[in-house]
C-alpha cells in the first residue's frame, strides 16, 4: 500500500499584472504614449501602441523607435518615458477597477490564497491605480522600479513569487497581454489570461495561457478551473 504524504500542498499563489487585468486603465496609457511620443515629433497610430502595452518602458520605446525610424540617446529616451508617467498622470482620474476585481482579490484571501501584483508600471504610475483597489499594506506589490528589466523578462513575477515565498512551479501568473504570459511562460508559471486589456483570445493561448477568460469577474467564478479548492 502507497503511503500518502500527509502535508497537503499549498494552494498556487496568484501573481497579477495591474493594467488591464485588475484596473481599465490600457487606453490611457495608450494616450499618454502618444502624446508623449508626439512631443518628440513621433507619430504612431493607437492600435500600434496598443500591441505593445505591458513591454517594459525599455522595450516599448525600442519598439516606437524602431517603427518610426528613429534614433534617440539615453537622456531623450530617458525624457520620454517621464513625458509618459507626466502624460498618464493627467488621465489617471478616469481609471477605473475592472469588473469583479475587489471580489476576485476578497475570494483568494478569504480562502487563504496568497496573491501579489507585479506590473511593468513605475512605482509613480501605479500609487493612484493601486489605491482603486484599497488594499493592504502588507499586500507584496512589485514594480519595474524594483527590478533590473520589466516584462516579457521574468524578473517581475520571480521578485513577486520571493516576497510570498511561493515557488514559481507554484504560481499562476494572471496577465490581459502577450507580454505577461510570456514572462509567466518564461518564469515557468501557469498563464492565465484576461480579455480585458484588448488581446484577443487566440493571441492569448498562442502565448501560452492555460486558460482566457474574460475579465477578472469571470476568472472569479472559474477559480476551480485553475486548482483552487473551497470556494
Amino acid at each position: 500500500m502507497t503511503e500518502h504524504n500527509s502535508k497537503a500542498r499549498p494552494q498556487p499563489a496568484f501573481l497579477f499584472d495591474l493594467d488591464g487585468t485588475l484596473i481599465d486603465s490600457v487606453y490611457q496609457h495608450v494616450l499618454a504614449w502618444r502624446e508623449a511620443l508626439e512631443t518628440e515629433d513621433i507619430h504612431l497610430p493607437n492600435w500600434y501602441i496598443h500591441r505593445r502595452i505591458g513591454m517594459s518602458g525599455g522595450l516599448i520605446v525600442h519598439a516606437f523607435l524602431r517603427e518610426a525610424k528613429r534614433k534617440l540617446d539615453a537622456k531623450e529616451i530617458a525624457r520620454l518615458q517621464k513625458l509618459h508617467t507626466e502624460a498618464f498622470m493627467k488621465r489617471v482620474e478616469t481609471v477605473r477597477i475592472l469588473p469583479g476585481a475587489n471580489d476576485l482579490l476578497e475570494t483568494l484571501s478569504r480562502l487563504g490564497v496568497r496573491w501579489a501584483i507585479a506590473t511593468s508600471g513605475s512605482r509613480e504610475g501605479a500609487e493612484q491605480p493601486l489605491k482603486l483597489l484599497g488594499l493592504d499594506k502588507d499586500v507584496p506589490v512589485i514594480t519595474r522600479d524594483d527590478v533590473q528589466r520589466a516584462k516579457p523578462d521574468p524578473d517581475l513575477f520571480l521578485a513577486a513569487a520571493r516576497k510570498l515565498g511561493a515557488s514559481l512551479e507554484d504560481c499562476v501568473v494572471v496577465g490581459d497581454s502577450i507580454w505577461d504570459l510570456l514572462a509567466a511562460q518564461r518564469a515557468r508559471a501557469l498563464g492565465v489570461g484576461l480579455l480585458s486589456g484588448g488581446f484577443g483570445e487566440d493571441e492569448l493561448m498562442n502565448a501560452g495561457a492555460y486558460r482566457v477568460y474574460r475579465d477578472p469577474a469571470d476568472l472569479n467564478m472559474h477559480l476551480d478551473e485553475i486548482g483552487i479548492r473551497g470556494i
